[in-house]
């Protein structure tokens, strides 16, 4: 067989990683990125990477990496494949050190660790407050390597639009626009991984970046792949709002001695060490978020009335906090105009990351369609029902490494490569999206795609946030479906012309952003219990008898179906999830 070949779709850190891994092997990859590589969202994230090395002697390990990560989801992760990514993470971090992250070093010149949320332990390397940064420009220099050499083939400013499936519905490449010329072509493979970020714009004026839709990830969900665990959307408990969204306030501040308050009788209260005592201001992202919600709503205690509160660093060193989370500081004093070494910042809850996302099988990072692959954040393996600080950044990596691993095996043994597949599968599939796009120019209607946007982002973050009532999530899912009958119906183009033309390709995003707020929002609807992210009044408890059960979407034109996947409780039994303790687990 030929030297194999594989696509991988997204050029953010699991991207990389995997076509990495792929040119290591020796197999050959053509690379797609929507934007240049060095704009991937993956340079935002801020606060470290996860890996239980124990420089610090606080008797870490793999094992309690483990058990704080599936108790920081609520036990809604299948526990084999989270193993194996706390047991690799010390390997990867000796990989990042070597292609040059230039990670925070102690005094002896050691790799520094910091603790983040739902962590006792000081597990995450960092590099500063831009470790996302630097991880994904020392990743992308070993491409450019792989590139010279003939491994890489890169393609900066291509739109995904479709995945190419033979008869038997086995991937077999795909079809993307080029951004600027708007020409369309198929790009063929014997096995493709995607790795397109998340869907955070969905809920408009959030903290990812401008292009997390979960387009690609809509498109797939629609040509047949699974969604799962929709319901399930972080909301980080520490952003600030800016001219056109939020940004984060990464838990590093935490780590580095910023404390949460609000005023109770013109006096500081600390609720989260009071509440917290062995976690204080570190509990995991969603109970920092609820008990936020509470202090702001039930005990009216948010700054000016507003659903705010005080993260105060201005106690520490000046020039300890630049050295740290430098970053951070020039952020908040160009956006928010004020100085956190002077005075407290004013942080709210907004949403964060997807725990949701395309499903992948326990081993190989594969979808149900053969052939088809995802990592990162467009996947949903690794967090459960929340995410532990520190693991976003290293489930991409790991996830990235697993999915180009198993690409270049699952290609080694096909019977018939691409080469042998009928041409007209990928003349098809360029026909129709050319034919699609037309009908979207042709659109004359009096709605402006960028304000039902708004309308999306507005009715997703006042409904379907941290806490969820059946009554309004039922109404929410009608008024879905009324957004997606305009966005059929009555959407207007002001921009035809067939060059550059961004306003098509948004609303391209846009029809897949309301496929997947239906599947959000009818997950959370059918979902009675409370559990991590996800918190209904209604039902306030847990309930492990029914529903330690994973959520499935199928599309169909009626809208998705759903099934339900029992979790893999085999290494950990579920127990109370209670951070007003210690809560050490052996």
């Amino acid at each position: 067989m030929l030297r194999p070949r594989a696509i991988v779709v997204g050029g953010g850190i699991s991207g990389l990683m995997a076509s990495l891994r792929i040119a290591e092997l020796g197999g050959h990859v053509t690379l797609l990125s929507t934007l240049s590589l060095h704009r991937s969202g993956s340079v935002t994230l801020q606060e470290g990477i996860n890996a239980a090395m124990d420089t610090k002697k606080e008797g870490d390990s793999p094992e309690r990496h483990f058990q704080e990560t599936i108790r920081g989801g609520d036990f809604l992760a299948h526990q084999p494949p989270v193993k194996r990514m706390c047991e690799a993470a010390p390997g990867l971090i000796h990989m990042l050190d070597r292609i040059g992250v230039p990670f925070h070093r102690t005094e002896e010149g050691w790799v520094d660790f910091r603790r983040l949320d739902g962590s006792l332990y000081h597990r995450a390397a960092f590099a500063g407050t831009t470790t996302g940064q630097h991880t994904h420009h020392a990743l992308a220099g070993q491409i450019r390597h792989h590139e010279s050499k003939g491994g890489v083939t890169l393609y900066e400013g291509w739109e995904f639009l479709s995945a190419v499936l033979d008869d038997q519905l086995m991937c077999r490449g795909v079809v993307a626009m080029n951004r600027a010329s708007m020409e369309i072509r198929a790009f063929k493979a014997d096995a493709v991984i995607f790795c397109t970020g998340g869907l955070g714009m969905i809920y408009g004026g959030s903290t990812p970046a401008i292009l997390s839709t979960g387009s690609a990830a809509g498109v797939l969900y629609q040509q047949g792949v699974y969604y799962a665990n929709g319901e399930f959307i972080q909301i980080h408990p520490s952003t600030f709002t800016g001219p056109d969204k939020s940004f984060l306030i990464s838990e590093a501040v935490v780590s580095e001695g910023g404390r949460y308050y609000v005023l109770r009788d013109k006096e500081p209260w600390y609720f989260l060490e009071e509440w917290y005592p062995p976690y204080g201001n570190l509990v995991p992202r969603d109970i920092a978020t609820r008990a936020i919600l509470k202090v702001v709503e039930n005990f009216h205690l948010g700054i000016e009335g507003e659903k705010e509160v005080c993260l105060d660093v201005s106690h520490r060193d000046p020039d300890s906090l630049y050295s740290r989370l430098g970053g951070i500081v020039e952020t908040y004093r160009k956006f928010a105009g004020q100085d956190p070494c002077r005075g407290p910042m004013r942080v709210r809850p907004n949403v964060h990351y997807s725990m949701g996302g395309l499903w992948v099988d326990s081993c190989r990072q594969m979808t149900n369609i053969p052939g088809l692959f995802a990592a990162g954040e467009c996947d949903y393996q690794y967090h459960g029902a929340n995410c532990l600080g520190g693991n976003a950044l290293l489930s991409s990596l790991y996830g990235g490494r697993v999915a180009g691993e198993s690409a270049f095996c699952y290609i080694k043994g096909l019977e018939k490569g691409t080469d042998s597949v009928d041409e007209g599968y990928f003349t098809r599939e360029i026909k129709k999206q050319t034919e699609d796009n037309q009908k979207i120019l042709q659109k004359q209607g009096s709605v402006n795609p960028h304000r039902l946007h708004q309308q999306l982002g507005t009715l997703m973050r006042e409904n379907v946030m941290t806490i969820r009532h059946n009554k309004v999530l039922a109404e929410t899912d009608e008024k879905l479906q009324e957004m997606m009958e305009q966005w059929e119906n009555n959407l207007t183009m002001t921009d035809v012309t067939h060059w550059a033309n961004d306003e098509l390709i948004f609303a391209r995003h846009l029809r897949s952003m309301l496929h997947l707020a239906r599947v959000i929002t009818l997950g959370a609807f059918r979902r009675n219990e409370s559990r991590g992210a996800h918190y209904k009044p209604e039902c306030p408890d847990r309930d492990d008898n029914y529903w330690l059960k994973m959520t499935k979407a199928k599309y169909t034109e009626k809208g998705p179906e759903f099934s339900y996947e029992e979790v893999d409780t085999s290494l950990m039994r579920p127990c109370v999830r209670d951070y007003t303790t210690s809560g050490v687990l052996v």
